[in-house]
């Protein structure tokens, strides 16, 4: 479905999406955002995905940001690059932040620009140790849209402006040290990491890890008392899943989740 710029996957209720532009270091040409906003509608819309798995090809970068080619030859023949919130698609790191089920980044290599855009809009980050992370846009004129709005949410404002004012990038140990990745592990560990980790998180209730994602994302900045009375997502206490985890509980037997 999503053609050869964007691997696609399922097995056993986890979506695998690989950015496969290896050659240009992952870069997010338009042909690639248009894969991945068609893929977010994919796993929002099957029920037999419970989470998601974001990773680049090769081990070079997960994802450099936008193609500055594409853009250079877009303003040469006169077109407009594509600009934050506005044209017919829409913004693929809201899209990606609003998927309603647990996104995981696995970073293969660096993470730069909207690349690490992307991997912010991830609810889990684990990154290989040569990883490095950035937004260099101050250097090129552009204008890290989302990244202004998420980093001062995530870590220290005084660093977040840092890292934005200055451009630099900074090691996998550094994000680590900030809270911007959950994990750092050597190169040749990463798959295995990652997916014992994916399988962790897959192996609770479906429902329940909707109901968090929903509270997180839509209670973010409310106020407590609104936060507590949103009631968003599907309702794990009158389900199925949650009658068969209490008796597995009891029985002292895995639980068999369905999803509903």
């Amino acid at each position: 479905m999503s053609g050869d710029v964007l691997g696609f996957e399922v097995r056993d209720h986890v979506a695998y999406l690989t950015l496969n532009r290896p050659g240009r270091r992952n870069a997010l040409d338009t042909t690639l955002i248009a894969a991945l906003l068609d893929a977010f509608d994919t796993v929002c819309d099957d029920d037999d995905i419970w989470t998601m798995v974001l990773t680049g090809a090769g081990d070079k970068a997960f994802c450099a940001g936008g193609d500055l080619k594409e853009f250079d030859e877009m303003a040469a023949a006169g077109r407009q690059i594509p600009v934050p919130m506005r044209g017919a698609h829409r913004n693929v790191y809201e899209a990606l932040l609003e998927v309603p089920k647990p996104t995981v980044a696995v970073l293969n290599g660096a993470a730069v620009a909207g690349g690490f855009e992307l991997a912010l809009a991830c609810d889990v980050r684990i990154a290989a140790e040569h990883v490095v992370v950035g937004m260099p846009e101050a250097k090129i004129g552009m204008g890290a849209n989302f990244a202004t709005v998420v980093l001062p949410r995530m870590i220290p404002r005084a660093i977040a402006f840092e890292l934005l004012y200055t451009g630099r990038y900074i090691d996998a140990a550094r994000a680590l040290e900030l809270g911007l990745v959950n994990r750092v592990v050597a190169a040749e560990h990463l798959v295995t990491e990652a997916e014992s980790f994916v399988r962790e998180i897959v192996g609770n209730a479906p429902l329940t890890l909707r109901r968090y994602k929903e509270m997180f994302t839509k209670g973010w900045e409310l106020p407590v008392a609104a936060a507590l009375r949103l009631n968003v997502g599907p309702n794990p206490y009158t389900s199925a899943d949650r009658a068969e985890g209490i008796r597995a509980f009891l029985e002292k037997r895995p639980p068999i989740w369905h999803g509903r």
